[in-house]
């Protein structure tokens, strides 16, 4: 154990790899960039800009974002008050992060509940996006989905602690 406060903690042994959301967001991340890159790139160039391309990026960033809630918390990086629990004993600090779970699942179940009925209801009125015209559900569909996937990891850290 180091003396250091800042030092990171090791990442904790889980069913599923970490590895599985740290390269998505890393291709989440790189297709993001290729796309702001290419519209900077045409707009430039060319005079014609690409703005269209902004669903793609939207869409991404939400997914990258709940992939990154979904490795925080299954990493016990989330947010959290250090100075109302890092003093405690451990007993109670593990109290604590039992209660951070069950809260985390909580509000995510909530999120993949109300998620899963908008994105039913975009399918079934057939929502078209503005910019592509794309099906509105292809992208809110991921938001139940990876929901359910941090509530997943949310279980998985409260049952090893």
């Amino acid at each position: 154990m180091s003396d250091d406060p800042f030092a990171p903690e090791p990442e904790p042994q889980t069913r599923v790899p970490l590895t599985v959301e740290k390269v998505l967001i890393a291709a989440g991340m790189a297709a993001i960039a290729l796309i702001t890159a290419a519209n900077v790139f045409s707009r430039y160039v060319t005079n014609i800009s690409l703005a269209f391309t902004e669903e793609y990026s939207v869409a991404l960033m939400v997914v990258v974002t709940m992939l990154g809630t979904g490795l925080a918390v299954a990493a016990g990086r989330h947010i959290r008050i250090g100075y109302c629990v890092d003093s405690r004993a451990p007993g109670t600090r593990r109290a604590f992060d039992i209660g951070a779970m069950l809260l985390v699942i909580l509000m995510f179940g909530v999120l993949a509940v109300w998620g899963g009925k908008l994105a039913w209801d975009e399918y079934r009125f057939e929502v078209l996006t503005p910019g592509l015209g794309h099906p509105q559900w292809w992208y809110t569909g991921w938001l139940p989905v990876l929901s359910v996937a941090v509530m997943l990891r949310a279980l998985g850290r409260m049952l090893r602690a």
